[in-house]
């Protein structure tokens, strides 16, 4: 869940001008399990997504991203499962999340523990350098090291310090976003292409974004601040972002924000790229109800922050001889 920053983790950007996000990770997740294949099965690998894919070599799997860690992490002869809590293409990150875990296995799989920053590089080079699939770092960094968190970026590197917040004022934070699904889902790395094709046109909008990650920062950390603030910071960055791209909003999402401003938000943003996916918004406690009922046609997803990341739920040892 990114709430400032965006855009100014893209490499074009961040090592040029440096670049900042906060972001939060959240009780939603994704599951992928991985063993090694019993050998009198009539076929090598089977992988189980949104189809099933039985092989007998890496080159036949369709889905890009097993396909390609696999290849990355010499990785045969698995039967692979994945499940989430999330639909894909929503802008909540959920193919980077899907990556981290994926690499936290099959790196368990060999028998080994890896850190969260090599989980995230590794991710950040099958998506971004492998497959060439347009988009920023942020996504990676979050899914695998989990919390509330600045994170930063500068020369092809990145540093991740979490955000000390006092535990109520974090729980009045969390009580005070509400998050909707608009039903819509898009490919982010299309919407990505289209509104960072040109860059150096989208500089301006940028740097105004970083700007407002210090005073975010500020707000969570210093009790004195209205939270309030945050919210109303988050309607700034939004209106900025909708300059960046002529993909990254529409007509109808447009109104939608306009409907839960009129009813008591005091300001949001579209998750992700845009296009689709989750609307989040800051509600005051006792104008909640206001907002929810002013957009009952869309889907309320309850949430709380959590703070570990990807881990391994269960291991056991396998021995693993490859098939001649």
């Amino acid at each position: 869940m990114s709430f400032f920053g965006g855009g100014t983790d893209i490499p074009d950007f961040f090592n040029e001008h440096g670049g900042s996000v906060i972001s939060a990770t959240f009780d939603k997740y994704c599951y992928v399990n991985v063993r090694h294949l019993p050998p009198f099965m009539p076929y090598r690998s089977e992988v189980v997504h949104s189809k099933i894919e039985r092989i007998n070599n890496i080159e036949e799997i369709e889905h890009p991203l097993i396909r390609e860690s696999m290849r990355y992490l010499d990785i045969h002869e698995i039967r692979l499962t994945y499940e989430g809590d999330l639909p894909a293409r929503t802008g909540l990150g959920t193919s980077s999340t899907f990556a981290v875990g994926m690499l936290n296995t099959f790196h368990a799989l060999k028998g080994r523990y890896v850190s969260k920053k090599r989980l995230a590089e590794e991710a950040i080079c099958i998506e971004r350098d492998i497959l060439k699939e347009h988009g920023g770092w942020q996504d990676q960094i979050a899914a695998a090291y989990g919390g509330l968190n600045r994170i930063d970026f500068k020369e092809n590197k990145f540093t991740v310090h979490p955000v000390i917040v006092h535990p109520e004022r974090k729980n009045v934070l969390n009580d005070n976003l509400l998050l909707f699904y608009t039903g819509i889902q898009r490919f982010s790395s299309e919407i990505q292409a289209n509104s960072f094709s040109n860059p150096g046109n989208k500089i301006n909008q940028l740097k105004e974004m970083l700007k407002l990650v210090d005073d975010a920062e500020n707000i969570l950390t210093d009790n004195k601040r209205d939270l309030n603030d945050f919210g109303r910071l988050l309607d700034t960055t939004w209106k900025l972002k909708r300059g960046i791209g002529s993909k990254i909003t529409t007509s109808s999402i447009d109104m939608i924000y306009q409907r839960a401003l009129k009813a008591g938000a005091l300001g949001g943003k579209l998750l992700g790229a845009g296009g689709g996916g989750f609307l989040l918004f800051y509600v005051e406690k006792e104008k909640q109800n206001n907002v929810i009922n002013e957009l009952n046609e869309l889907m309320m997803v309850p949430f709380r922050f959590e703070d570990e990341g990807t881990n391994i739920i269960h291991y056991s040892p396998i021995v693993y001889i490859p098939r001649k």
